[in-house]
């Protein structure tokens, strides 16, 4: 770890930190407290992808996932967004590292993956969350995320 030494840098990233702690938070008070698992209307309003196309979209059951994420059901949070999911770790990380540098002055080590991999984890999310998910015979029916709009 190398020492992190300016000081206007560092207020802002602390500000920054607590400002994305507090969405962060926010959203998730949110998710708890309109459980995206019933069939009762979120303030929000169904799903606009799913609402003018009819099938899942990228963010179909994104929702969902945090919910079941928020309360350890890793299998239900995973049949809801498996490629969201996977992401988790590694932004939870990179989430570290920015406050770790910020509140600590301390640089962790940078994630250093090769550029393919970027570029599958994208390939990936969008074959997934447009196609497979919305294939109707199994194995993929598993993943199909149910309209729960009322």
């Amino acid at each position: 770890m190398r020492q992190v030494t300016a000081a206007p840098d560092r207020t802002m990233r602390r500000a920054a930190s607590v400002a994305v702690v507090a969405v962060l938070a926010a959203a998730a008070a949110f998710v708890l407290r309109f459980d995206p698992t019933d069939r009762l209307a979120d303030p929000t309003g169904p799903c606009l992808w799913h609402s003018l196309t009819g099938i899942n979209g990228p963010g179909c059951g994104g929702t969902r996932m945090v919910y079941y994420l928020l309360h350890g059901d890793l299998t239900q949070a995973a049949r809801h967004h498996l490629a969201a999911l996977v992401a988790v770790p590694f932004v939870a990380y990179l989430g570290v590292r920015f406050v770790a540098s910020a509140w600590l002055g301390r640089e962790l080590p940078a994630l250093r993956l090769p550029t393919w991999v970027y570029g599958a984890y994208i390939a990936g999310f969008l074959l997934y969350t447009t196609v497979l998910r919305n294939m109707p015979w199994a194995p993929f029916s598993w993943f199909n995320v149910p309209n729960l709009t009322p």
